[in-house]
């Protein structure tokens, strides 16, 4: 059959993303390490496997765009309540978050869907986008996700 138009993409490699249970975690602090499971330059999202062990404390920060959270072991204390395992939470566009715990040794995923902001009491202390996500990922990964 011959289509009317050329329907292939553009950019090819937006298609699959494969991400092997044996990637390597990445260290971001000595309490907190992440898989980059994949990078949506197009949309701005991202996903990525955190773990955190007990005790690890998130800076406050606002969502500039929503957020999936899916906690696959441990606890974590967020906006006075507590996720265990399992438990799945929206975090809508404008949600302003104090610090987030891990109050036991924690793995979730979060599929993230743009910039997240960082402040202390004085000023704004970074972002994290897709962006720098894509750095991160390529830094530890090269091109093999």
């Amino acid at each position: 059959m011959t289509l009317p138009q050329d329907i292939r993409p553009i950019f090819q490699n937006i298609q699959d993303t494969l991400a092997r249970s044996d990637l390597p975690w990445i260290e971001r602090t000595p309490q907190s390490f992440t898989k980059v499971l994949w990078v949506g330059r197009e949309s701005g999202s991202w996903a990525a496997l955190n773990r955190w062990t007990a005790g690890f404390v998130l800076s406050p920060h606002k969502h500039l765009a929503g957020a999936h959270l899916f906690v696959v072991s441990g606890k974590l204390q967020v906006r006075g309540g507590t996720l265990n395992p399992n438990d799945y939470c929206y975090e809508p566009a404008g949600i302003l978050h104090e610090a987030t715990t891990a109050l036991q040794d924690t793995v979730f995923l979060a599929i993230t869907l743009g910039p997240i902001l960082y402040f202390d009491e004085d000023r704004f202390t970074g972002v994290q986008d897709w962006e720098v996500m894509e750095k991160l990922r390529i830094d530890h990964y090269g091109h093999q996700v």
